[in-house]
């Protein structure tokens, strides 16, 4: 397979800016839904289309198991079944967060660390059944939704996210290749890619 699947998945990361964007509205300018528990509400609806278009993102490159992870999410919420499924699909479905490291030795390229600040997979089961507890009416016999510790949470779960995201690696299924991406790049906030691939010593 070529690289004719990267484009979608750059255009599921720009979907990802745009919905941070909107979290950012409501959290840092000024922007409400009318009382704090639809706000919130909003807030942690787009943390969880974000999760989802994370994803969905590696599995662009084969259409039918794209249909099918997307009609699970759509029909399912338990968020543990979910990771199951897309592992089982694509055991490298995760986004590897990363450092850029310069080289110590100019002939040589950089070399990527492991970010040890970033949304990891037990935390990204954790975020979608949090979003998931909220997205519905209150059970009126049942415990009440904590609103403020909910509120309280959402800048550290955007940071998170972007910390995984700003700078990762990525393997598409079935494929040997694996993509290095840029969220966006110095006076560019176009998603950039670079593709890497085994080379045989």
């Amino acid at each position: 397979m070529d690289t004719s699947s990267m484009p979608q998945y750059a255009s599921l990361m720009k979907e990802i800016k745009l919905r941070v964007k909107v979290i950012d509205h409501f959290s840092f300018g000024g922007g409400n839904a009318v009382f704090v528990p639809t706000t919130v509400e909003c807030i942690y609806l787009q943390l969880r289309k974000v999760l989802e278009l994370i994803a969905f993102g590696s599995l662009v490159a084969n259409k039918k198991l794209y249909a099918e992870v997307h009609d699970n999410f759509a029909k399912h919420w338990n968020a543990k079944l979910l990771v199951q499924d897309l592992r089982r699909v694509n055991p490298n479905f995760y986004p590897r967060a990363i450092h850029e490291v310069g080289p110590e030795d100019p002939g040589r390229g950089n070399h990527f660390v492991d970010r040890d600040d970033s949304l990891t997979e037990r935390e990204f089961v954790e975020l979608y059944e949090r979003c998931g507890r909220i997205l519905h009416a209150d059970n009126p016999f049942g415990s009440k939704a904590d609103w403020k510790q909910y509120r309280e949470e959402i800048m550290s779960w955007r940071q998170k996210l972007l910390n995984l995201l700003n700078s990762h690696t990525i393997r598409l299924i079935d494929e040997s290749r694996f993509y290095l991406v840029h969220m966006e790049e110095a006076g560019n906030e176009e998603v950039h890619w670079y593709e890497f691939q085994l080379v045989e010593a």
